[in-house]
């Protein structure tokens, strides 16, 4: 249990123990957090609404907004992914920057009423739900896929300009929240019991007796517990289920298009080797990482890590608890594929001359991340000192 005074000027504080850095005070601000979120949020009403973009071809035109390529796959009966993309893409960054700048503005103006302890909470748990700079990236790389059909006019339209400033400045407000601060502004630090154990909350880190342990968190209401209930079972089954839809999410078709009489399905490989033969080799790196080497070596990793806390190994558990919080952050990314379809639909409806739609590879490889994003979080990294500190004494 680790102890941490209130920062200063540049200071950081690292654990003790995994070398992790715990808080940081170089470039956080919490006027600066809550500007940007707030930007972010009224950004979205536009971005949401206004079309991304337009193309014209063989006397047609046609244009997207976000809503349109979801709804489009839920008419063509693939609900999992339309339901999936409307809630990272539409909902939850709403939910996110709205409850943010709610609790941020209290503390701005130095309110704290009860519920912002539990607003900031579930804030935070939504945050790397939040996919709004995931489906611009995605955005991107279907621009660049239209920008090569020769018979395409394509323009940019005030609804992308208004995804790039919201996506931006959701880049920008994770990058100035200093998360312990504001924590420290709701509810102060609590010192650890002398004489008894203690846990921290796996929500806000307060120190509490452990005699407290499954009550609710004083500071941010959650339920107290020493380690992450059923972490370890929760995730190894959602590993096992990610590691089946692998398969099919590699093989069968991501997308199918018709263009001028012609249909063509696309897996993942296809895919970039066709992004290789264009001359788009950034692209199709991209893609490959994000959609075939970050799934992956997120399986193998977490697998890793749970038959280390399963067996007690002793070895590498600074390295291993570090790459857990890497591959938390960078897991969502791996929704770029399935975001670019959703980007992709409406585009390529020009009746009988183009059409476009979803594959069953989609949906499978959706929920593939969908599972390896949940078993990041729901497993907890201190199983594995737990186990590794039992060996060592037996």
């Amino acid at each position: 249990m680790e102890e941490l005074p209130p920062l200063h000027g540049r200071m950081r504080a690292i654990c003790a123990l995994c070398r992790t850095e715990l808080e940081a005070r170089n470039g956080r601000s919490l006027t600066a957090a809550l500007a940007c979120a707030l930007g972010a949020f009224f950004f979205l009403f536009p971005a949401n609404l206004l079309p991304i973009l337009r193309v014209h071809a063989f006397g047609l035109h046609t244009s997207n907004v976000i809503a349109g390529g979801i709804l489009l796959l839920w008419n063509h009966g693939w609900v999992l992914l339309a339901g999936l993309s409307f809630l990272f893409v539409v909902v939850t960054p709403f939910l996110f920057f709205g409850a943010l700048s709610l609790s941020l503005g209290a503390l701005r103006f130095t309110r704290r009423p009860p519920w912002i302890g539990r607003v900031f909470r579930r804030a935070m748990a939504l945050e790397l739900w939040a996919m709004i700079d995931v489906y611009l990236l995605a955005s991107f790389v279907g621009y660049y896929r239209l920008a090569h059909v020769s018979q395409l006019h394509i323009t940019v339209e005030i609804g992308a300009y208004c995804l790039i400033a919201a996506a931006f400045l959701s880049l920008l407000t994770r990058a100035t929240l200093d998360k312990r601060s504001v924590w420290r502004l709701i509810g102060p630090e609590a010192p650890a019991p002398h004489g008894e154990h203690a846990l921290s909350c796996t929500s806000c880190d307060l120190i509490q007796p452990l005699s407290r342990e499954r009550h609710p968190c004083p500071r941010c209401g959650a339920l107290l517990h020493s380690r992450k209930p059923g972490a370890a079972v929760r995730t190894t089954a959602l590993l096992v289920a990610a590691f089946i839809l692998f398969f099919p999410a590699n093989i069968l078709p991501m997308n199918v298009s018709s263009h001028l009489g012609t249909t063509t399905s696309y897996t993942i490989f296809t895919g970039v080797k066709d992004l290789f033969q264009a001359g788009l080799w950034p692209l199709g790196i991209l893609i490959f990482c994000t959609s075939i080497v970050i799934p992956v070596a997120k399986i193998f990793a977490l697998a890793w890590c749970v038959a280390s806390a399963h067996f007690g190994w002793t070895r590498h558990l600074v390295f291993k608890t570090r790459m857990l919080q890497l591959i938390a952050e960078i897991g969502r990314w791996s929704k770029t594929d399935p975001f670019t379809i959703v980007f992709f639909v409406p585009l390529m409806t020009l009746g009988a001359f183009a059409s476009s739609s979803a594959g069953w590879g989609a949906i499978a490889f959706v929920a593939m991340t969908f599972f390896t994003m949940l078993a990041s979080q729901f497993f907890d990294p201190r199983l594995m000192w737990d186990a590794a500190e039992q060996s060592r004494h037996e």
